[in-house]
């Protein structure tokens, strides 16, 4: 049974195509970030803007808006508003019931697509005759695209909900994220000796050959079930006749397990070093933890809400883990019961990224029915879903 008319669906389409037009790669939100404000205070809705930008290198900061509610309950939704660079301008156009970029680039359906949809219900419940059962706190986070920096820079002692929802899983609708990885990232930096390629390769130190003999003894992609490791990016060298005397590489590890992540991240670094020891390369390196895990309880309330919910809107609710990360994992590890939800975008981060019609409207329907059962289980007390 739809929640929505006609009117309203095709408003959130034209919503959606509006936001995608905005170019908004992290650190480069303010734009959207302005679309977004004027669009909510045009509702008669109050939004704060933090002072995060400049601490993670974006011209905007996190904004937050709140509905007022019948009872004294509330519950976050919240979407990203950055992409990931672009490589085309984007020019959205509905196709083969769906939308894509006319051009030959991203979409921005990660996570544009999640905003609309707050966006058109926050418009539904602010021009409805009565408050919605529930309250809505409504955050749109920045740089979430980078390590989730915008959220982990967010106060989430600012929030009053009881849990949230972030709708951020390029996945089909339906799935529902109980376990998302610890990530570490490691950035090494080795330094050798210069020297005529030549003339007089023997007195140098190949930077490059010492990073390559390190990435070759490294366990790399799908180490089992729960871990990944890679090594992303490298660089290193100044001219074909030159030993090159520095290298530097990125890697990252990402595992369920927290200490498996760490292990990994160790495993290497101690690479790295017997690499840089063999070549006789100075070794400099840092390990950063990008994002921390978490497991959710199959029974926590903003499970069994969503799972309410997703029936009630004809889909069938599905377990998942997941190798990325959402706001959801920092939210959760500031102490906020917090929820990632599938949103239906197809091949995120691709040029070829794409979202149906249905799927749009879907996730609509969807925050709705959340709104709703979120509702009758507060009012209900017991924790569970009615």
């Amino acid at each position: 049974m739809r929640r929505t008319t006609d009117a309203e669906r095709e408003r959130l389409h034209e919503t959606f195509a509006a936001l995608c037009r905005i170019e908004s790669p992290s650190g480069r939100e303010r734009a959207c970030a302005d679309w977004v404000t004027e669009q909510l205070r045009g509702m008669g809705l109050e939004v704060q803007e933090d002072d995060a930008g400049p601490r993670v290198g974006s011209d905007a900061g996190n904004l937050l808006a709140r509905i007022a509610g019948a009872g004294p309950d509330s519950i976050l939704l919240c979407a990203h508003m950055d992409t990931v660079p672009l490589t085309a301008p984007v020019e959205p156009v509905r196709d083969d019931g769906g939308w894509k970029n006319a051009g030959d680039g991203i979409l921005g359906a990660d996570n544009k697509s999640a905003v609309a949809v707050i966006l058109e219900l926050a418009r539904r419940l602010t021009s409805a005759p009565e408050p919605p059962e529930v309250g809505i706190e409504l955050l749109f986070t920045t740089c979430e695209e980078v390590s989730l920096r915008g959220s982990k820079a967010f106060d989430a002692s600012r929030l009053d909900s009881r849990f949230g929802y972030v709708f951020d899983h390029a996945t089909p609708i339906g799935e529902i994220v109980l376990a998302s990885p610890t990530h570490h990232r490691i950035d090494a930096e080795l330094r050798g000796r210069a020297a005529h390629a030549g003339v007089r390769p023997e007195v140098g130190r190949s930077a490059i050959a010492a990073a390559a003999s390190a990435i070759a003894a490294m366990r790399l992609g799908r180490l089992d079930a729960e871990t990944t490791a890679n090594v992303g990016m490298i660089e290193g060298g100044t001219a074909i006749n030159v030993i090159p005397e520095r290298c530097q590489i990125v890697a990252e590890v990402r595992s369920l397990d927290r200490d498996r992540a760490e292990s990994v991240a160790t495993e290497m670094i101690d690479h790295l070093q017997e690499a840089a020891d063999a070549a006789e390369c100075d070794l400099d390196v840092t390990v950063q933890r990008g994002f921390e895990g978490y497991r959710i309880r199959p029974r926590a309330i903003e499970v069994a809400v969503a799972e309410q919910a997703l029936r009630g809107c004809g889909y069938e609710p599905k377990h998942i883990v997941t190798g990325g990360a959402s706001d959801a994992n920092t939210l959760r590890v500031a102490g906020f019961p917090c929820l990632c939800l599938a949103d239906g975008t197809e091949h995120n981060h691709e040029p070829t990224e794409r979202i149906s019609v249905d799927a749009l409207e879907g996730l609509f329907e969807l925050a709705l029915a959340v709104v709703d059962e979120a509702g009758r289980a507060l009012a209900a007390g017991d924790g569970t879903a009615t």
